[in-house]
């Protein structure tokens, strides 16, 4: 029996109808958006003043966001008037989090339209369209203000907030109605609902629907009815009278290794290469004091190439690893867009990957009919697209090529700069030697010459030289060599430089400055970072194998000094990001484990206190890094999370320990 394709990654866009004044319908569902008298109205009198939103805001004094949960985006109108309501009311260093589910997202242009009225809205719209992310299921966080977070949860909204890592103030309980929408109004939403909710969550719902108060109510919360709005003479609003659900899956992720720092807490980040800048300045964007630190300076180490790409391989199946890489992709380039507008560090040019013959390009046609993912993010082309993409002729053996036409490059040594140069973050050069704990088990962070940094938390992202930093720590890095070869071309030779950045065996951007890198080398298990001619001609080698005219051109180009540096990847390829374990107080609760895997013990993981990583990103940093950095800053500050819980657990620095007691292999 044949298995039956997985359910496509690429959602369908709503399918709308418009009444007077450009209020979209659903067609599908047979209902309206907002309301016909006022959709602005309605949506203050159910939800903000349904949750009593303006008292709240204008009272939040605490140091994580308040966060406001939705279960259907739709035009997003509810949630641009909560966030304008908390601009309005809410004290200067407040900060707002909106968590939204949505399984037909608008277009960006059935967005605009829908929005076009709201002139008073007219910032938190441009900022929403201008991040729109591609219908994919999964998490997209967008930066509607510097206080204000949206995540957008694609997907079933069931689904979507059961794998939500996040605590709930106050729910909009909108979408369709439940007779015309049963599939949302089930118990299991309800279920992730409780789950979410933090004690004492309130939420507001334009309906009385006899399954919607009886789902509150099975999962533990109180609820009472107002006066409607509208034709609707009752609505229900209450909130979350039960104690709050545990979320996490494995045991060894609880404890009391989550308590967020407070907004004044010091937080000292080793290492300032990709991981490290980017993980001080997401903490510093949240008020955090930051201070980094490396023995040279930012960008310096395997950050510091002239430009690198901003390039995935997804695994021909869908697992974990690719599903964080994809995430990974799409905040980064949101990141970079906000962080860097004018694009004089980054280009979204369009990446190709190659089909070097046959075998990959059926790898290729398993890839896309497995994730069947938007057009917009990737596409299947044959070579001759290919060859006009890239500018040129490509290799005879290459069949057709993955296209991600809003991939490209960025400057690595220049962004780790700037993310350092943030308000809020103070660089120290200086070699660490240590990170122990005081009396209080605060980190200690040792420098070379003796000297001593206390911190609240300390964030370890130097790669290599973690391991070496700590008496229990289990850190198995591989190194991994990287050698990337440079040329000054001449006018000729530009016109052949490839118009996006192409990958093979290496990857070719378009030439920076007129420079032309190629590259990278990749050796494992190699830690030198000394020159190699060998390693110049593989680069050559691997161009002549997808871009022979470039190759043959750089004959007469001069070459100019290579660049050699050390990545550091784990076993399984995928970072560590998250609080790292105690090993020996590991090996010592979870040692049944090794007699039998299915008996996990259910104790709480003991951790290094106020220890947290961000590591072994390998040779795909650029992409990884910024999105790891965003979690950990969101755990830190006890935010929901932008990656869903299975995500979460598939990074954290736990993971090899208990696969290595498991196989008995410690």
């Amino acid at each position: 029996m044949d298995t039956p394709p997985p359910e496509p990654f690429a959602l369908e866009h709503a399918h709308l109808g418009w009444g007077e004044h450009n209020a979209p319908e659903a067609l599908d569902y047979g209902d309206i958006y907002f309301s016909r008298e006022s959709g602005r109205q309605e949506t203050q009198h159910v939800f903000i003043n349904g949750n009593d939103l303006p008292a709240r805001f204008s009272q939040w004094q605490r140091a994580r966001p308040f966060v406001v949960g939705e279960s259907g985006f739709g035009s997003g109108l509810n949630m641009l008037c909560v966030a304008r309501c908390f601009l309005d009311c809410a004290p200067e260093r407040a900060r707002l989090h909106l968590v939204s589910s949505e399984r037909h997202p608008f277009s960006a242009a059935d967005l605009a339209r829908a929005l076009s009225a709201q002139e008073d809205l007219a910032d938190l719209r441009e900022a929403l369209i201008e991040q729109w992310p591609p219908p994919q299921v999964g998490v997209h966080r967008l930066l509607l203000h510097p206080r204000i977070t949206l995540d957008l949860h694609f997907g079933d909204a069931a689904e979507r907030l059961t794998q939500l890592v996040g605590r709930i103030d106050a729910w909009c309980l909108d979408g369709f109605a439940p007779a015309k929408n049963p599939q949302m109004w089930r118990p299991e939403l309800f279920a992730a609902l409780a789950q979410a909710s933090r004690p004492g969550a309130t939420f507001a719902t334009f309906t009385c629907a006899g399954v919607v108060k009886r789902g509150l109510k099975a999962v533990g919360f109180q609820i009472g009815k107002r006066p409607g709005f509208g034709r609707k003479r009752e609505m229900l609003c209450g909130h979350f009278a039960a104690s709050p659900l545990a979320y996490h899956r494995a045991p060894w992720r609880f404890g009391a290794v989550h308590r967020a720092v407070g907004q004044d807490a010091h937080i000292v980040v080793v290492g300032a290469g990709i991981a490290g800048s980017a993980t001080a300045h997401a903490l510093a964007r949240r008020g955090r004091r930051v201070t980094l630190v490396d023995a040279a300076a930012p960008g310096a180490g395997a950050s510091g190439n002239h430009q690198g790409a901003l390039y995935i391989r997804l695994a021909a199946e869908r697992n974990p690893q690719s599903r964080f890489y994809l995430a990974a992709l799409g905040w980064t380039l949101r990141w970079l867009a906000q962080l860097d507008p004018a694009q004089r560090l980054w280009q979204p040019c369009g990446v190709l990957q190659l089909a070097g013959g046959p075998r990959e390009a059926e790898r290729q046609r398993r890839t896309l009919a497995h994730w069947q993912l938007p057009a917009e993010l990737v596409r299947g082309v044959d070579r001759r697209e290919a060859e006009q993409l890239a500018g040129q002729p490509l290799a005879d053996a290459v069949a057709g090529a993955l296209y991600y036409p809003t991939a490209g490059w960025v400057r690595p040594a220049r962004l780790c700069e700037r993310l350092a140069d943030t308000p809020g973050v103070t660089f120290r050069r200086a070699a660490v030697t240590r990170i122990g704990h005081d009396d209080a088990e605060r980190p200690l962070v040792t420098l070379d010459g003796s000297e001593s940094l206390s911190a609240d938390r300390v964030v370890v992202a130097c790669a290599g030289g973690a391991a070496a930093l700590f008496d229990d720590a289990f850190l198995p890095l591989q190194a991994v060599r990287g050698q990337v070869s440079h040329f000054r071309l001449n006018d000729s030779s530009m016109a052949l430089s490839p118009r996006c950045v192409v990958c093979a065996g290496g990857y070719v951007p378009p030439a920076l400055d007129g420079v032309q890198s190629l590259g990278a080398s990749f050796v494992p298990n190699d830690a030198d970072s000394g020159l190699r001619a060998a390693e110049d001609s593989a680069n050559r080698a691997e161009l002549a194998r997808a871009l022979p005219a470039l190759d043959e051109a750089l004959e007469s180009c001069k070459p100019l000094a290579s660049r050699s540096a050390v990545r550091c990847a784990s076993p399984d390829k995928s970072p560590w990001v998250g609080p790292l374990p105690a090993a020996n107080a590991w090996r010592h609760d979870y040692a049944a484990l090794a007699f039998d895997a299915t008996r996990m013990p259910f104790r709480h993981g003991r951790y290094l206190p106020g220890v947290w990583v961000n590591l072994a990103h390998g040779s795909r940093g650029l992409v990884s890094a910024p999105l790891s950095a965003e979690l950990i800053a969101s755990q830190l500050c006890d935010e929901a999370l932008p990656l869903e819980d299975e995500l979460v657990e598939h990074l954290h620095p736990g993971r090899r320990l208990i696969r290595a007691m498991i196989r008995r292999t410690l």
